[in-house]
């Protein structure tokens, strides 16, 4: 029976009255989505972004009839092409949607979707292994952002089977190194996007700060918080949540991002001391829904904060002098970032570097309704 089916697929697949789409499923970090060629998608943006939806199942809160898995980091894509900027390898496309909503942003990173692309790239063929260990320059499109990917292809095959271990993810895998190369002002103007180390908002102390992903930290005891509170908890907290988007709102036009009230960004973060023997603790929101864990590029930017003389994170934090490793406590567990700053300018960040991991899920084709796209269509 098992033969019979397989032989007959393919007529199956013709018949079908859906348009089907090659992609990859991935997990990149702690986020996990669809990947495409860029060739593979319509290229008209609306259209594009109406197969996106149709694919991952929104807008419906449990996305039963797509691929999204029901939360917002479970709710992503990635746009993959062979780069035609000089010295770069790879471009990339991040797309964030939401279960319950039409939107789909692409103004932003994703630094766990990020980690998928280069073995996306050598599984594809856009990329060729180059020894025991592949780097590729990656372009992310959203900001203009540039990295370095180091992963293992030993034999020419990516490799996924090692020993690193993030939080958020079980067990163990290859790594794949992250080395990013101008992450201020990924969204905004600059690193620090007021002018200020730290300002006053909505009569909130915070620090506004975007080197990767435009972010807001606020002390947790500031809002009458611990910092140390589970997930579950905050996400129950309406009175925190209702007072976090009203700063958020009046932050964002501050950062000089407008009326962000249907943006991804600035992300909210809460810190408090450390207690798990980091640099510091964070509860992150993106930006309505607390994280189990921390985005790639929040902690990057966590990590840069904590560096700042004068931020909030200075005198709760336990960071070394002149950059090194910080470890971002999270509720999933730590996140560590590498940071290289200029001695004579803490607030000029000469490199990030973090290690993440990433997994090839599944591979085929995922199959939209034409009445939604019909290949050869631009509507």
């Amino acid at each position: 029976m098992e033969a019979a089916l397989s032989s007959a697929w393919p007529a199956l697949h013709n018949l079908s009255m859906q348009t089907a789409i090659p992609t990859l499923f991935m997990r990149g970090g702690t986020s996990r989505g669809p990947f495409f060629l860029e060739s593979d998608l319509p290229a008209d943006p609306a259209t594009r972004d109406r197969v996106l939806l149709a694919v991952l199942g929104s807008p419906d809160r449990r996305q039963i009839d797509g691929l999204g898995g029901a939360h917002p980091l479970t709710s992503k894509a990635g746009i993959v092409r062979k780069s035609a900027t000089p010295g770069v390898d790879i471009d990339f496309l991040f797309v964030q949607l939401q279960p319950d909503s039409e939107r789909v942003d692409t103004s932003a990173n994703c630094g766990n979707m990020l980690a998928a692309v280069a073995p996306f790239a050598l599984e594809t063929g856009l990329a060729a292994p180059t020894g025991a260990t592949t780097t590729l320059r990656v372009l992310t499109l959203n900001t203009g952002m540039q990295c370095d990917m180091t992963v293992q292809t030993p034999n020419g095959q990516v490799n996924y089977e090692g020993t690193a271990r993030i939080d958020g993810v079980p067990g163990a895998a290859a790594p794949v190194d992250i080395d990013f190369l101008d992450t201020a002002g990924s969204v905004c103007a600059s690193l620090l996007p007021t002018g200020k180390v730290k300002d006053v908002i909505d009569g909130i102390e915070v620090t506004c700060i975007d080197n990767g992903m435009p972010l807001v930290l606020v002390p947790a005891a500031a809002l009458g918080r611990s910092g140390y509170e589970g997930v579950a908890e905050l996400n129950a907290d309406a009175e925190l949540k209702t007072r976090l988007e009203r700063l958020r709102l009046a932050c964002g036009h501050a950062m000089g991002l407008g009326d962000v009230g249907d943006k991804n960004y600035p992300k909210m973060t809460l810190v408090a001391p450390p207690r798990l023997g980091g640099s510091v603790s964070t509860r992150s929101f993106i930006p309505h829904v607390c994280h189990d864990a921390i985005g790639v590029l929040a902690a990057v930017t966590v990590a840069t904060a904590c560096m700042l003389e004068g931020s909030v994170a200075d005198g709760i934090a336990v960071a070394p002098a002149g950059g090194g490793r910080i470890s971002v406590e999270h509720p999933g567990g730590e996140f560590s970032v590498d940071l290289e700053v200029d001695p004579s300018d803490p607030r000029n960040v000469k490199r990030a570097a973090l290690l993440r991991t990433a997994r090839l899920i599944m591979r085929g084709d995922v199959m939209v309704p034409q009445t939604v796209w019909k290949k050869g269509n631009t509507a």
